[in-house]
C-alpha cells in the first residue's frame, strides 16, 4: 500500500528551500490574528513533537499576555528520527512562516528558531532562509536562531526554555509552566517546527482545507522517519490514520510480518505484529496498542537481530540521558539498564524480569519530568513483545543475534550547555 496521490503537502514535490519559489508554490503569507486561533482551532491540529497536545490551545493560553515568546522546537534529540531537519532543509520558509504567522496571532514581537548543534545542513539551511527574509522585509517580528546543545532532554520544552534562560538544558518542575513564565520571565509557547509548518498551510488554506486529510479526531498529514529493516528508509508524509503497515510497505518492508517495530522513537513502544498490522498512524487507534504517534519514527527490527539486545542498549541511553535531578531517575534507570543486560546474558532472568517490572512501576510518574516515564513504558513494551527471547535467552543463554553487530543509533550524552 501507498500513500495517496496529493498526500504531501510539506515535503511535496517540487518544494525549494528558497524564498522565491516559496511564494510562487502557496504565495504569500497571511498576518496572523486572533481568526488565526480559531482557524487552527476548527483545523483540530495536534502537535507534531510528541505529546500531541492541541494547538490552538497551547496558542490561546499566552494570547494577550504580556509580551509573550514563541519558540520554534526544531532540536529533534530522538536519536532514529530526522524529520525535523528532512523539513528544515527542504523547507525551511514553511517553518518560518509559521513561526511568524503565530507570533503575529498571539502578540509576541520575538520568535526564537531552536536547532541543535550537530545538524549543520538544517542550521545552514535557516540561515539562509533568515537572511533571504530581512533582505525583503517578510516579517513583521523578530525571528532569531538558537544553536542547542546536542542532548536528548533539550527538546523538552521547559528543559528549552532554562537553556534559553541561560541556564543548563535540563527539565524544571512545574508551575510556573511556560505558558506563564518562560523565556525572560515572559509567557512562552513552544511548537515543534512540523507543527508550525501546518499552522503556515491552514492560515492560507483553512481549516476545512486541512481536514481533507486525516481522521476527523486526529486530520491533516503527519511526517514519518521509518528505518531499520526496510528497503526505502527515509522521511515519508502520510494522512493520519494511515495503516502502520501500509506505511512500511511504502519503505520497502520485506514479504512476511516483520519480528517488532519501534513507534515513537526511544521515547516510544514496541509493537508486535499483530498490532502492526491491526494499528493506524493516528493517536487514538496507536493509544489502543499501548503507543502513540510520539515524534514520527518506525523502526523495524530485522529478522536476524535480537529484541533483547536493541532493548538494552536503549535503556542503557536512557540511563545515560538523564539530568540527574531526580531519585527515579538517578536509581531507577540504571537499574533498569543493569537487568535488562542480566536478559541479554541469561542470567538471573527471572530475578531481572522482576527488577524490571518493580522498577518500571516505581519510576512512572514520580520523576521531575517524563524521561523515567519514557523508560517505563518502553521496558513494558519489551516485556510483552519479547516474551518468547526472554524465555530462549533463559534457557539456551544468549542468542547468535547477541553476539552480532548492534543496530539501533545510541549516541554519546552531549553537554548540557
Amino acid at each position: 500500500m501507498t500513500p495517496p496521490a496529493g498526500a504531501a503537502r510539506l515535503l511535496a514535490s517540487p518544494f525549494s528551500s528558497g524564498w522565491a519559489s516559496h511564494l510562487d508554490r502557496i504565495g504569500p503569507r497571511p498576518r496572523g490574528s486572533a481568526a488565526t486561533i480559531a482557524e487552527v482551532e476548527r483545523s483540530g491540529i495536534r502537535g507534531r513533537g510528541g505529546a500531541a497536545f492541541p494547538t490552538a490551545v497551547k496558542l490561546a493560553s499566552v494570547a494577550g499576555r504580556r509580551a509573550p515568546v514563541v519558540v520554534a522546537n526544531g532540536t529533534e534529540g530522538e536519536p532514529l528520527s530526522s524529520k525535523d531537519k528532512t523539513l528544515l532543509v527542504s523547507a525551511p520558509h514553511l517553518v518560518l512562516d509559521g513561526a511568524a504567522i503565530a507570533a503575529e496571532a498571539v502578540g509576541a514581537a520575538t520568535v526564537l528558531v531552536c536547532v541543535a548543534r550537530g545538524a549543520t545542513t538544517a542550521l545552514a539551511a535557516v540561515r539562509a532562509a533568515l537572511a533571504e527574509r530581512e533582505s525583503v522585509g517578510a516579517d513583521t517580528v523578530a525571528l532569531r536562531l538558537e544553536e542547542t546543545p546536542d542532548r536528548y532532554l533539550v527538546g523538552e520544552e521547559t528543559a528549552l526554555i532554562q537553556w534559553l534562560n541561560g541556564g543548563d538544558a535540563k527539565p524544571t518542575t512545574v508551575p510556573p509552566r511556560p505558558f506563564e513564565r518562560g523565556v525572560g520571565g515572559r509567557p512562552t509557547v513552544v511548537q515543534n517546527v512540523e507543527t508550525l509548518a501546518h499552522v503556515a498551510l491552514v492560515a492560507r488554506f483553512g481549516a476545512a482545507w486541512f481536514r481533507q486529510m486525516g481522521t476527523v479526531s486526529d486530520p491533516g498529514t503527519r511526517l514519518l522517519t521509518i528505518s531499520g529493516g526496510v528497503s526505502r528508509p527515509g522521511v515519508y508524509e502520510v494522512p493520519s490514520g494511515f495503516p502502520v503497515r501500509g506505511a512500511l510497505d511504502a519503505a520497502g518492508l520485506p514479504p512476511g510480518a516483520p519480528p517488532a517495530v519501534l513507534a515513537g522513537g526511544y521515547f516510544g513502544t514496541w509493537l508486535s505484529p499483530d498490532e502492526v498490522d491491526g494499528t493506524r498512524l493516528e493517536v487514538e487507534s496507536m493509544r489502543a496498542a499501548g503507543s502513540s504517534p510520539g515524534c514520527g519514527v518506525l523502526w523495524v527490527l530485522p529478522p536476524h537481530a535480537c529484541g533483547l539486545v536493541e532493548s538494552a542498549r536503549v535503556s542503557r541511553w536512557y540511563a545515560d540521558q538523564n539530568a540527574g535531578q531526580c531519585g527515579p531517575c538517578v536509581n531507577g534507570l540504571p537499574a533498569i539498564a543493569e537487568a535488562f543486560g542480566a536478559l541479554v546474558s541469561g542470567t538471573r532472568v527471572a530475578q531481572a524480569v522482576d527488577c524490571l517490572k518493580r522498577w518500571s512501576h516505581m519510576v512512572s510518574g514520580r520523576g521531575a519530568c517524563r524521561h523515567p516515564d519514557g523508560a517505563a513504558r518502553f521496558v513494558t513494551s519489551a516485556l510483552r513483545v519479547f516474551g518468547f527471547e526472554i524465555d530462549r535467552h533463559a534457557r539456551m543463554g544468549p542468542c547468535a543475534a547477541c553476539r552480532t553487530a548492534a543496530l539501533l543509533p545510541v549516541p554519546a550524552a552531549g553537554r548540557w550547555r
